[in-house]
C-alpha cells in the first residue's frame, strides 16, 4: 500500500521535510498577511451587499442610514484589532483566544470558546468557497448548475495546497490577495476622482431599477430591529481577525511585534475597502434585494426570475471601470479568487488550534503530530470533510450559511476581551513598576471596552439571526463542547489507570511461571523459527499447540513433527465446528484459571509479504487471534516475522529510491545517516 499511495503523494504535496527545517516554514509579514488576512480582507466583497440587502426590506430609502451602519462596523473592527493587539502581546504562545480563556475565565470557558472558533473555522471555509463559487458562476453557467460540485473540488484543491506546507501555500496565495486589495483601492481611488474632480455621474447596472419594499413605513422598534440585523450582517467583515492571534508562532521573530503590525495593517486595509466600497454603492445607486426577482422593478414590473444580481463589487466595478473593460475583469477575476483563498485563514487556524487542544488533551493526539510538509496534516483534512459536508447540506448557498456565520467568532471575541481584562486585574495587583502600570491601565481600559461592545454585538446577532440559522451553529458548539469533554475525560481515565504506583503491584512482581505456546499448522520454516525463538526465552515451559479442522492435515503434522524429532510437545485442540480462533482462547484461559499467577505467551508465527494484494491471502487467522488475545489478561502476545521473497523485493525497490525515508520518519525526529563503507584496498598489481 506504502507504493501505492507514496508517487501521488510526493507528487501532490512535495517530498518530506526534515524536523531541522520547521524554521524555514516560518512567515515573515508580507506573507503572514495573506495567510492570516485572507479571510477579513475578502469579506469586503459580500459584507457591504449584506447590508444593503437588510436595508432593502425597507425600501431604497433605508440605504441612507448605511453610512452610518459602516461607521458602526469601523469603530467595532479598531476595537477588536486594538484588543487583539494586546492579546498577541501577552499571549504569543498561539493559543490566541483558547488560552486566554482558559489561564483567566478556566477550562469551561476555554472549551467555549474553543467550540466556538473550530465551528467559525468550518463555516469560513464553506461560506468563502460557496460565495466564489456564486461569484465565478456568474460568468461561467457550468459552475451555476454543479454549484455543490464544484465548491466541493475547491476544498479538495485548498486541502492540496496546504498540505504542502504553510510558507508554500502562502506564497501561492499571496498575489490573487495583493492584486485583489490593489485593484479594490484603484477602484475606490479612481472613483473618488471622477466623482469629486471631474463630476461624472457613474451609474451601477441597477441604477435604473426600483426597489420593492417588503415592509414599508417601517419605524420605531421595527426600523431599529432593521438597522441592527443590517449591522449584524455587515459584523462579517470581522471574521478572521482572530487568526492572527492564534498563528503567532508561525511569525518570524520578533513573533509578537509581527503579528501585531499584520493586525493593525489588516484592520486599515478592511476598513479603508469596506468603507470605500459602501460610499462608491451609494454614489452609484446600487439596488440589492434578498429576492430580486420579486423585489426588484424595472418601470414598475419585476425583473423576473432571468435576471442575475451581481454581488455590490462587482456592480460598482461595472460603474467606475465601466462594464467589460481591462479593470473590471480584473477586478472580478481576482474577487473569485480571493473569496476562494480566504478559506486559507481557516486552514491556517483550525489545524493549529486542534494541534494545541490535542497538545491538552482536548482531541485525539494525531492532531497534535505534524506531516511529512510541517503541517498539521490531519487537522486540515478533518477541517476539509467538515466544511464539505456542510457545503453539501446547503447546497453551497451562501444566503443560507452567512445566517449561521459570526455567531462563534464573537462568542469568541467576548470571552476573550473579558479574559485579558482579568488578566490585567492580576498582573495590577502585583506590579509596582509605574510605567507598566500605566500601559497596563491603557490596555485594561482596551480590552474592557472591547468585551463591553463585542458583548453587545453578540447579543444583537443571537437576536436578529437566531431564527435565521444561527441555532445550528450555536447546536455545532454544544457538539464540539461535548466531544472534547469525553476525549478528555477518556484521556484522563486512562492517565490514571496507566499510572504507576510507588508502591509494589501486580504489575510490577514477577510473574511465578512463563508458559509458552507456540501456534502452528504445519511444519514450515516459519513455524521452525518460531519454535527456535521461544526456546531462546528461557520460558518454564514450552509446547506447540495446533487446532484439528482436517483430522487428514492434523495426522499429516503429527507424522512430520515425529519424523523431524521436534524436541517440544504438540498438543492438538479439537475443533467441531472448525473454528480456529476460539478453541486457542478457551485453552488459554484454561491455562489461566488454573495458575493465576502465571502468564502465557502465545507465539505466532506470521508472513511478510511486498505486494497489497497478498496480505488479502495470509495472516488472516493470525490477525484475528491477536485481536481477541489482546482482551485477555495475562496473556503476552509475539509475532514472529519470516519474510517473503516478496517482501526482500519490495525493500530492495524501496531501498533504491532517490531520497527514501521510512514511513514516519520525519515524526519520530532526525534519522542519522549510515555511513558507506570504506572503498576496498587496491591490489599491488594495480598500484
Amino acid at each position: 500500500m506504502s507504493k501505492l499511495t507514496d508517487l501521488p503523494k510526493r507528487i501532490l504535496i512535495g517530498r518530506a521535510l526534515r524536523s531541522d527545517r520547521l524554521g524555514e516554514t516560518l512567515l515573515p509579514k508580507r506573507i503572514a498577511l495573506p495567510v492570516f488576512a485572507s479571510d477579513p480582507l475578502s469579506s469586503v466583497a459580500y459584507a457591504p451587499g449584506e447590508v444593503l440587502l437588510v436595508l432593502s426590506i425597507a425600501g431604497f430609502s433605508a440605504y441612507h442610514f448605511s453610512p452610518w451602519i459602516a461607521l458602526a462596523v469601523v469603530v467595532l473592527m479598531f476595537t477588536v484589532v486594538a484588543s487583539y493587539r494586546q492579546n498577541v502581546h501577552a499571549y504569543p504562545s498561539g493559543g490566541g483566544d483558547y488560552e486566554v480563556a482558559t489561564t483567566n475565565l478556566g477550562r469551561r470557558a476555554g472549551l467555549t470558546v474553543a467550540s466556538a472558533l473550530l465551528v467559525d473555522y468550518v463555516l469560513t471555509v464553506a461560506v468563502s468557497i460557496s460565495s466564489g463559487v456564486e461569484n465565478l458562476g456568474s460568468a461561467i453557467p457550468f459552475v451555476v448548475e454543479n454549484k455543490v460540485l464544484c465548491a466541493v473540488i475547491v476544498i479538495g484543491l485548498l486541502t492540496v495546497m496546504n498540505l504542502r506546507g504553510v510558507r508554500e501555500s502562502g506564497k501561492l496565495f499571496a498575489i490573487p490577495t495583493y492584486v485583489f486589495v490593489t485593484g479594490v483601492f484603484i477602484m475606490i481611488t479612481w472613483g473618488a476622482y471622477k466623482g469629486l474632480v471631474l463630476n461624472d455621474t457613474m451609474s451601477a447596472p441597477t441604477a435604473e431599477l426600483e426597489i420593492k419594499a417588503e415592509e414599508e413605513g417601517l419605524a420605531g422598534f421595527a426600523l431599529v430591529f432593521l438597522l441592527l440585523r443590517a449591522f449584524s450582517s455587515g459584523c462579517a467583515a470581522l471574521t478572521g481577525v482572530e487568526a492572527i492571534s492564534n498563528g503567532v508562532p508561525a511569525f518570524r521573530k520578533p513573533k509578537s511585534r509581527n503579528a501585531a503590525t499584520t493586525l493593525a495593517l489588516m484592520g486599515a486595509l478592511a476598513v479603508t475597502m469596506f468603507c470605500g466600497i459602501i460610499g462608491l454603492a451609494m454614489a452609484t445607486d446600487v439596488k440589492m434585494a434578498e429576492n430580486p426577482a420579486v423585489d426588484l422593478l424595472r418601470n414598475g414590473v419585476p425583473v423576473g426570475e432571468g435576471f442575475v444580481q451581481d454581488p455590490v463589487i462587482s456592480q460598482v466595478a461595472a460603474a467606475v471601470f465601466g462594464d467589460g473593460t481591462f479593470f473590471f475583469v480584473l477586478l472580478a477575476a481576482a474577487t473569485a479568487l480571493v473569496l476562494f483563498l480566504a478559506a486559507n485563514t481557516a486552514y491556517n487556524g483550525f489545524p493549529l488550534l486542534g494541534s494545541i487542544l490535542a497538545q491538552d488533551r482536548y482531541l485525539p493526539r494525531q492532531l497534535h503530530t505534524r506531516g511529512d510538509r510541517l503541517a498539521f496534516s490531519n487537522g486540515i483534512v478533518m477541517l476539509a470533510g467538515a466544511a464539505a459536508m456542510l457545503v453539501v447540506v446547503y447546497g453551497a448557498d451562501s444566503t443560507r450559511l452567512i445566517q449561521l456565520y459570526i455567531v462563534g467568532v464573537f462568542v469568541s471575541f467576548t470571552l476573550s476581551q473579558i479574559g485579558m481584562v482579568r488578566h490585567w486585574n492580576r498582573h495590577l495587583r502585583t506590579e509596582r513598576n509605574q510605567a507598566k502600570r500605566r500601559h497596563m491601565l491603557r490596555s485594561r481600559a482596551i480590552n474592557t471596552f472591547g468585551a463591553f461592545f463585542t458583548g453587545l454585538v453578540l447579543i444583537v446577532v443571537l437576536a436578529t439571526k437566531f431564527t435565521h440559522g444561527a441555532w445550528v451553529a450555536l447546536l455545532g458548539m454544544v457538539i464540539f463542547y461535548a466531544v472534547m469533554s469525553a476525549v478528555r475525560r477518556h484521556y484522563d481515565r486512562v492517565s490514571a489507570e496507566l499510572a504507576a504506583s510507588d508502591e509494589p503491584s501486580d504489575d510490577s512482581v514477577r510473574p511465578s511461571r512463563v508458559h509458552a505456546i507456540v501456534l502452528v499448522s504445519k511444519v514450515h520454516k516459519p513455524t521452525l523459527r518460531a519454535l527456535a525463538y521461544a526456546k531462546l526465552m528461557r520460558v518454564d515451559k514450552l509446547e506447540a499447540v495446533s487446532i484439528n479442522v482436517d483430522p487428514s492435515e492434523t495426522r499429516a503434522l503429527r507424522a512430520e513433527w515425529e519424523r523431524r524429532g521436534i524436541n517440544v510437545p504438540l498438543k492438538i485442540l479439537d475443533s467441531p465446528y472448525r473454528e480456529i480462533t476460539r478453541p486457542v482462547i478457551e485453552y488459554v484461559k484454561g491455562l489461566r484459571k488454573e495458575s493465576p499467577r502465571d502468564v502465557v505467551s502465545v507465539v505466532i508465527p506470521e508472513y511478510v509479504v511486498g505486494h497489497w494484494y497478498e496480505h488479502l491471502l495470509h495472516n488472516q487467522s493470525a490477525l484475528r487471534l491477536k485481536g481477541r488475545l489482546l482482551f485477555t489478561p495475562g496473556v503476552m502476545v509475539t509475532s514472529v516475522p519470516f519474510q517473503l521473497v516478496s517482501s526482500e523485493a519490495a525493500r530492495k525497490r524501496a531501498r533504491k529510491r532517490q531520497d527514501w525515508s521510512a514511513p514516519g520518519a520525519v515524526r519520530r525526529g532526525l534519522v542519522d545517516e549510515r555511513p558507506k563503507p570504506p572503498a576496498p584496498a587496491p591490489h599491488r598489481g594495480d598500484e
